[in-house]
């Protein structure tokens, strides 16, 4: 045993730089201040949400309706312009009537997939599957819960269950859900740049794994109180907008137009109802990438 001239054994000291950094961290945890949250800035950022406690009642628009209301269910007036008649689906419709949707004009759908990085939707194959058999164009999208984990993290486990992309024709690359926290705070808890960060995550990860720039479904409104209405998603990211009434309305910030509008929360046989805002052909395009 090594023993110092005082007959002392011998400890290793630790550098004040160590011990200060230690006390900061706790005293930042007791105070709940930001500084060791990480990249965003944001005091959730190091103290993760749980997992969703009821992911099958969270879809696209569950939320929009909640706090921005809804419309009649009857279609808005016909357009002028080109456009594809779509659905979207999730768990709470169950087994859906494909061939019943069809025969209606339906011909593209869009089916959540997976939420957070522990749930995935127990009816996709049925939706996603179905929808294809029956001639429709479909892709999958994800309702985000950035408060659970990365957006790297979320982005992968999407990929992974359902996701994924290929050029068949008739496939639509990935949607992300932004719409308001189903589980408390309306913006996660995170800060505008901190919301915009870990977006540019999700899609940064999902191209690196698809190819493929996603889709992002989000509302004027939240989108304007969460991100402070940011600009940085326009030029890339095709826009899906809900709004129940008669048109899309204003857009988010960076948008000059909306690729696909879901109008209605209450249609027939399924509820949510979309426009693709173009001829069949541009549906096509988009979904060759």
């Amino acid at each position: 045993m090594s023993v110092l001239r005082s007959g002392f054994p011998h400890r290793p000291a630790h550098s004040l730089p160590t011990v200060a950094g230690v006390l900061l961290a706790v005293l930042a945890v007791l105070l709940g201040l930001p500084g060791t949250a990480g990249a965003t800035g944001d005091a959730t950022a190091g103290r993760r949400a749980p997992e969703p406690r009821h992911p099958g009642q969270d879809w696209a628009g569950s939320q929009i309706a909640r706090h921005e209301g809804t419309a009649a269910g009857t279609a808005p007036p016909a357009s002028s312009l080109a456009s594809v008649e779509g659905v979207d689906v999730s768990s709470h419709n169950g087994s859906v009537a494909w061939s019943t949707l069809w025969s209606s004009g339906v011909r593209f759908a869009y089916v959540k997939a997976t939420e957070s990085t522990s749930y995935t939707n127990p009816s996709f194959a049925q939706q996603y599957n179905g929808s294809y058999n029956t001639g429709m164009i479909r892709g999958a999208y994800h309702f985000a819960t950035p408060d659970t984990s990365s957006g790297a993290a979320q982005a992968t486990y999407f990929v992974g269950h359902g996701g994924g992309w290929s050029r068949d024709g008739k496939t639509l690359p990935g949607a992300l859900d932004m719409e308001y926290n189903p589980y408390g705070a309306t913006c996660y808890g995170l800060s505008a740049a901190g919301l915009v960060n870990w977006m540019k995550d999700w899609f940064a990860t999902y191209k690196a794994r698809t190819g493929r720039d996603a889709v992002i479904y989000t509302s004027t409104s939240w989108w304007k109180q969460c991100t402070g209405n940011s600009a940085a998603f326009g030029a890339v990211n095709p826009l899906w907008i809900p709004r129940y009434g008669s048109s899309a309305g204003e857009l988010p910030a960076g948008w000059g137009f909306h690729t696909i509008w879901q109008y209605t929360s209450s249609g027939a046989t399924v509820g949510d109802h979309n426009r693709f805002n173009g001829a069949p052909d541009r549906l096509k395009a988009l979904a060759n990438g």
